[in-house]
């Protein structure tokens, strides 16, 4: 049982010890598809560089990979103890939620294919899948089981809602959430209140349209929705009024310059996650 006072509740070296443990593990009947040394390798290499969490290229995976980077950073051993549980047993009970993968997602895991670095990370497939196979929200209307590349499509996809409700029941931290799919967030000028979250004690994740980001010429606006979730980092504005944003991009950290206009119109939700609320076993 760990204390709930912090935001921290094991170390990293806490989880490098148990992972150092494990002297052979056994091919689990439950995920034929995962290699045992490499689903551990894929955590050893997690816990010691947390920022190389990948979520594939052209998957749907981004909530989940965002919201990885809490457990990593500031629970690494209770994520490497819940891994190797749910590989071993084909299930495990994480926070208030008990996770109990379908037949068809436990087959996929560790064969999916073309999604670059993820290719080789067979945790990180096992985790993603078993977290969009359990959790579901409107988005799901018309998809709710999994099918083979259903890792692309809106099987996989996260709403705002759904992403905060994760965090709540997976980790038990105290989630303020503002904003939506649709509409953006009512907290008066968006770089001020950023700029207030990151003073506080805790972690800032954004809700945004990422093509916005992604685009060599910032300065036009279109219309978008939001489609990404980032860790927020950083955030400064210059006499220019320009603003460097500096946030966690799924195994980078990326710097991008924008106007306030263009933060405005890409930011949808803004989730600050605090102190845990709850005992996690």
């Amino acid at each position: 049982m760990y204390a709930t006072d912090t935001i921290y509740t094991s170390s990293h070296n806490d989880a490098v010890k148990y992972i150092n443990s494990i002297k052979g593990l056994h091919k689990s009947s439950f995920w034929p598809n995962i290699n045992p040394e490499l689903f551990l390798k894929n955590i050893r290499d997690d816990i010691n560089t947390p920022l190389d969490l990948y979520q594939g290229s052209n998957t749907n995976f981004c909530g989940y990979a965002a919201l990885s980077y809490l457990p990593l950073n500031y629970d690494p051993l209770g994520h490497a103890l819940k891994l190797v549980t749910l590989f071993e047993k084909g299930e495990v009970q994480y926070g208030e939620e008990l996770l109990k993968p379908s037949a068809a997602v436990r087959k996929a895991a560790g064969n999916l294919k073309y999604k670059g670095g993820l290719d080789i990370r067979p945790a990180e497939q096992m985790w993603f899948l078993s977290l969009a196979d359990h959790f579901k929200s409107y988005l799901n209307f018309f998809n709710k089981n999994y099918d083979p590349g259903d890792e692309n499509k809106f099987w996989a996809a996260v709403s705002y809602g759904k992403f905060n409700r994760m965090i709540k029941k997976l980790f038990g931290y105290h989630v303020h959430a503002r904003g939506s799919d649709l509409m953006h967030p009512k907290v008066g000028d968006i770089y001020t209140y950023l700029q207030e979250q990151l003073k506080k004690d805790g972690i800032t994740i954004v809700f945004q349209n990422n093509a916005y980001l992604r685009k060599k010429n910032t300065g036009k606006l279109k219309p978008g929705f939001p489609t990404h979730f980032i860790v927020l980092l950083d955030i400064k504005k210059y006499e220019n009024d320009l603003i460097d944003i500096l946030y966690w991009d799924y195994g980078f950290r990326t710097l991008r310059q924008v106007n306030p206009a263009i933060l405005k119109k890409i930011v949808f939700g803004i989730s600050f996650i605090s102190k845990k609320n709850s005992v996690h076993d």
